[in-house]
Parts: structure tokens; sequence; C-alpha cells
């Protein structure tokens, strides 16, 4: 009649609840820094709450605000990482030491709203962007201050050591 509840026994070094970034992380590997979307990135939510009164409101309402709960964006000291997925995952990530370029795109909404789009571009045909990131010139700054921590210092320590 009366049963008591078990917890799920716990894998050693992961916590429960801990997110993609956290969980993928190698060992030595820390994280550098977390991006946020901006709130205009989150238009079809809004629009869902606004047609709540209607049952497709609710559907796109529930359905956005899981979709958006589920990206995650960051860098940490050997890559940039953006995840997306409710139910399934898709990562992208590009190593620290494979990016050729950082760029920002904003426009004119976006420069007054302060939102916009980093694309992170790699070695041969890869490239990530991360769009409607908040403060993307604070984002672009972060992946650009770790590549030169975690990059370009390394590059510099072996040749000194040769």
């Amino acid at each position: 009649r009366h049963r008591r509840r078990l917890p799920a026994p716990a894998r050693p070094g992961i916590r429960r609840g801990m997110s993609y970034l956290e969980e993928s992380l190698a060992p030595g590997e820390t994280i550098v820094a977390r991006f946020e979307l901006h709130w205009t990135a989150k238009g079809r939510l809004i629009l869902g709450i606004i047609l709540i009164p209607l049952v497709v409101g609710i559907f796109i309402t529930i359905y956005e605000w899981l979709r958006l709960r589920a990206i995650e964006l960051g860098v940490t000291t050997h890559r940039v990482v953006r995840k997306t997925g409710i139910v399934s995952r898709e990562t992208d990530e590009i190593r620290l030491s494979a990016i050729e370029t950082v760029d920002l795109s904003q426009s004119m909404w976006g420069r007054l709203l302060g939102f916009g789009d980093v694309r992170v571009t790699g070695r041969g045909e890869s490239n990530m962007i991360l769009s409607r990131v908040a403060d993307p010139v604070g984002v672009k700054r972060a992946i650009e201050s770790a590549y030169s921590t975690n990059i370009e210092r390394a590059g510099l320590a072996a040749r000194q050591s040769q």
C-alpha cells in the first residue's frame, strides 16, 4: 500500500540536472563563459503567450518554452559549443585551436535592442552561428579571450620550451 520512493542511482562525478556543457567537459577542461539568447529570440514564445486563449497558442507556448530551455551556448577552455534539441540532441562544437575568425552581425534593431549573430568559422568548411544572442560583442570578446588565453599562450609556451 505505502511504497517508498527510491532515488535513482547516481553516477559518480555526474550531478543530476547537469547541463550538457558541464556534462561534456573533458578532464582539465572548464567553462569559460555561458551565453544567453536575447529576448527577441523568444518571438514565437511571446506569440504563443498572446495566443494562449486559443488551444494552438498553448501548444506553441509549451513547445517554444521547451525549445528555448534546451538551447545551450558557451565557450570552454577547449571549444565553442552550441547545443539544441528537446528530446533529441544536436551539438555543434568547434575546437578553439581550429578557429580562424569570429564575426559579428547586427541589424539596426539588433544594435538598438542589444542582440545579434556571432559566426565562428573554423578550418575547412566548419562554421557555427550563434543566432540572436544577447550582448553579441561580449560573446565575441569571450570567445576571442578564451582563444588567446588557452591557444595562443599554449603555442607561445610550446615555442619557448623548444
